[in-house]
C-alpha cells in the first residue's frame, strides 16, 4: 500500500506550538501518514513564533524550542522535491499570495492535500484541508 501524504502550512506549524489541538493531530497521525513541510514554511513558522513571543513579551526560545520538539514528526522537505513544480504553483498563486508557492509546488509534487487554515489555497487546484476537517482525512490512512 501507498503511503499517503499531507503538506502542511507553516500557519499549522503555529498552531501546534501555541496550542494542543493541532499538535496532538500531528503526534496521533505522524506514522501514519508522511506529514510533509516544505522548509520555507518551517522557517516562515520559526519566525513568526519570534515575533508572536516579543509581542507578547514571552520566551521566543522556549516556542522554537516547542516547534523543533516537532521536527522527529513530519519531514521538513527539501526545495528539490518540490522545484519541478515552482511555476506552476507560482501561476496558481499570483493573485494571491505567491509567497505561498512551496507548499502548493509540495503538494503537486507529492501528489497530496494541503493542510491550512490559509484561504489562498482554496480553488488552486490541490484539495486542502482545514483543521476542523483534516481528521477526516487523516484518519482514512490509519
Amino acid at each position: 500500500m501507498a503511503v499517503r501524504a499531507l503538506v502542511i502550512d507553516a500557519n499549522i506549524l503555529i498552531r501546534a506550538t501555541l496550542g494542543t489541538r493541532s499538535r496532538n493531530i500531528i503526534k496521533t497521525y505522524s506514522n501514519s501518514v508522511a506529514l510533509c513541510v516544505p522548509e520555507p514554511a518551517w522557517r516562515d513558522a520559526e519566525k513568526h513564533l519570534m515575533l508572536l513571543a516579543a509581542k507578547r513579551q514571552g520566551d521566543p526560545e522556549k516556542l522554537v524550542r516547542l516547534l523543533r520538539s516537532m521536527a522527529d514528526l513530519v519531514y521538513v522537505t527539501a526545495e528539490d522535491t518540490y522545484i519541478d513544480f515552482a511555476l506552476e504553483a507560482q501561476r496558481r498563486l499570483a493573485k494571491r499570495d505567491p509567497d505561498d508557492w512551496p507548499i502548493l509546488a509540495c503538494a503537486l509534487a507529492l501528489d497530496c492535500p494541503i493542510w491550512t487554515e490559509d484561504a489562498d489555497f482554496f480553488g488552486c487546484g490541490v484539495a486542502t484541508w482545514t483543521s476542523d476537517r483534516v481528521v477526516t482525512y487523516l484518519s482514512a490512512s490509519r
